[in-house]
């Protein structure tokens, strides 16, 4: 049995390489992503993981793991939109993704920079850089006194929500599928409407799909209370970013803190020291005073890394011996 792994950091490896010994199949890894050039490399194995930002789109990909012999591709992800789920059909392949690597990574992120954003830190950090200590005019919040509003309060939302209840705060959400368990901390509302009227801190925690494209727009931020915050910890495409920037350059919004933008795999996990910028948007917020701009590391820990390795190799061999994962997406 041998598996190949494309687009492989350095800090995987070890993670591979234990996964590798405990199970006892090879795994080869590469750095380059999937793409025509490189799908030739999968000859002779037997199953592929993959963690990439580009589409796959090309059918010929599809096409030529097929005639390799492959029936499956495992995503070291959440998210899978990446994969041209039609082609994947056609080509009788099957798909599955990590749904929860770990939550408290993304979680802690975003209790990190929510605390950040009320205590105004982008703004004194410049100011202090530039020589001005002041800080009058800069009172701060305290979080048991504010209400967060989770939209989208499944494994991530859930356990962001629990970091926040621990902490005294008024916890709402809204997310079509409720859980019981979690309403000894929250309390759902019927709409995003409400939770956006409601919450001071605004924490989106959705795929990306069809339906969350643009889910928070111009008219979304609008109905949010004046002098809120916006966080953004899910996918790039969930906020219209032109719209965000409207309303943090009017005030509506306090600030936001962002740990994912679209069109991110132009310029995140990249070093362009001494490049131009071309992204207008990305220039814009990166010169805000209140903004937090992180390169979507909420995945980024040690024990989250394991996991994301561990689950989508044990999707690959559950596909390839038993025909159906518990985390297939198609």
């Amino acid at each position: 049995m041998k598996l190949i792994m494309f687009s492989t950091r350095d800090d995987e490896k070890p993670a591979v390489n234990k996964w590798s010994i405990r199970n006892g199949v090879e795994v080869r890894t590469v750095k380059e992503d999937l793409t025509l050039d490189t799908v030739s490399l999968v000859e002779g194995f037997d199953g592929v993981c993959i963690q990439q930002r580009t589409d796959i789109t090309n059918e010929a990909v599809y096409k030529r793991l097929s005639d390799f012999g492959i029936k499956q591709l495992a995503l070291r992800t959440a998210g899978y939109d990446i994969i041209n789920m039609d082609l994947a059909e056609r080509y009788n392949m099957k798909i599955t993704n990590v749904p929860a690597y770990s939550p408290r990574s993304v979680a802690e992120l975003v209790l990190t920079q929510t605390m950040r954003l009320i205590r105004q830190f982008p703004s004194i950090e410049r100011d202090m850089a530039e020589g001005d200590f002041r800080w009058s005019g800069r009172i701060a919040r305290e979080i048991h006194t504010m209400t967060i509003g989770i939209i989208g309060a499944g494994r991530i939302g859930g356990t962001t929500a629990r970091l926040f209840h621990a902490l005294g705060a008024t916890v709402i959400a809204y997310d079509p599928v409720q859980h019981d368990e979690l309403r000894s901390i929250l309390t759902y509302k019927e709409s995003k409407t409400e939770v956006l009227a409601e919450a001071d801190i605004v924490s989106l925690h959705v795929p990306l799909d069809s339906t969350t494209i643009n889910l928070i727009d111009a008219s979304a931020l609008n109905v949010m209370r004046g002098g809120a915050f916006l966080i953004n910890a899910a996918r790039g495409p969930v906020v219209d970013t032109s719209a965000l920037i409207e309303s943090l350059q009017s005030a509506k919004l306090a600030g936001a803190a962002l740990d994912t933008l679209t069109n991110e795999q132009n310029f995140f996990n990249q070093d362009l020291r001494g490049k131009v910028q071309t992204d207008k948007n990305l220039t814009l917020l990166m010169n805000m005073k209140n903004v937090l701009l992180t390169p979507h590391i909420g995945f980024y820990t040690t024990e989250a890394v394991q996991n994301m390795v561990d689950i989508a190799l044990d999707n690959a061999l559950d596909i390839i011996h038993l025909n159906r994962s518990v985390n297939e997406v198609v």
